[in-house]
């Protein structure tokens, strides 16, 4: 953060109130970057503050809901797993989506207190599903890194009663850039108490086939971006198709998320991906919707297809 004189104060501890103040705006922007402090940043900053009192009184409050997005089996087109995604009912605003709060969160210690609520949520809420469909969980690197991530993943399973094999944690290439021989030893330890792990965003880091020759995942996820334009072009389509055919030759199993479109669905089946998430199939769900929708499915011998309102419906 940057402040001059006297344009920003006469005296050093202005200044350094001001420098203060750009130092987060920096901060919100990301890495390695600088800004220079205006009037405009003090209400920004206020009304920061107040929003990160209102996420802490969420989680007090129990103010948080998880919604679950199914994902399926291409050729079977049975639900294999569900991913467990955060909500904020707000008590003036209403539900509000990860994107206007997580970010907030990171900037703070609360990612990893609600990292660790999302955990135990979702172990508990998969247990009562039927068969043996998976729940998928994002982990952040600050929670990753805390150190006692294997504890809070071994406790999650114990209070749930539920089989590590049906857990799966999704990290992305943040968690594997400043610690690789800390995160290795990890994620050892995690596979050694049976959970599975995927790579997230597949395909957009700096080094994702380093990764896979480093790190014990059993599962790659392609990300969306590439899956959205695979119709439009064929270099994008042919980045789809070459990971899963490396997903494949190392016995990894491949999602596709953000599946919108009858076409992409159609490509990714022809191409053999294994599992397919997205609008087309099924929006995320509440947890009661989800269950429901599971046992039906279990007594039918056709799974049924779940339109983007979230009804389910019989495949064509």
């Amino acid at each position: 953060g940057v402040a001059l004189a006297p344009e920003h104060g006469g005296d050093p501890r202005g200044l350094l109130r001001c420098a203060d103040v750009a130092m987060y705006e920096a901060k919100a922007a990301g890495r390695n970057t600088w800004r220079f402090y205006l009037e405009a940043m003090d209400s920004h900053l206020a009304e920061k503050k107040l929003r990160e009192t209102e996420l802490r009184a969420a989680l007090q409050n129990g103010e948080f809901e998880l919604y679950y997005q199914p994902r399926f089996l291409a050729q079977e087109q049975t639900i294999a797993s569900a991913e467990a995604l955060i909500r904020w009912n707000h008590p003036r605003r209403g539900l509000i989506g990860p994107d206007e709060f997580i970010g907030l969160a990171e900037e703070s210690d609360l990612i990893v207190q609600i990292g660790n609520w999302v955990l135990r949520e979702a172990c508990a809420t998969a247990a009562s599903w039927p068969g043996e469909v998976m729940v998928s969980v994002n982990v952040s690197p600050a929670q990753f890194m805390t150190g006692d991530i294997v504890w809070q993943v071994r406790e999650a399973l114990r209070l749930a009663h539920l089989d590590a094999r049906r857990l799966e944690l999704e990290v992305t290439e943040n968690v594997m850039l400043n610690d690789v021989d800390g995160a290795l030893r990890t994620m050892t330890a995690l596979k050694e108490l049976g959970v599975r792990l995927n790579m997230d965003d597949f395909g957009t880091g700096y080094s994702s086939l380093g990764y896979l020759r480093t790190y014990p995942f059993d599962s790659i996820k392609i990300d969306k971006r590439f899956v959205a334009s695979m119709e439009k072009t064929g270099r994008d389509r042919s980045i789809v198709q070459a990971i899963i055919n490396l997903g494949n030759a190392l016995n990894l199993r491949v999602t596709a998320e953000g599946v919108e479109t009858e076409g992409q669905m159609h490509i990714l089946r022809d191409e053999q991906c294994h599992e397919l998430q997205g609008f087309l199939l099924s929006r995320p769900l509440d947890a009661q919707r989800l269950r429901d929708l599971l046992e039906r499915e279990a007594g039918q011998t056709q799974a049924p297809q779940v339109s983007a309102e979230g009804h389910a419906a019989r495949r064509p």
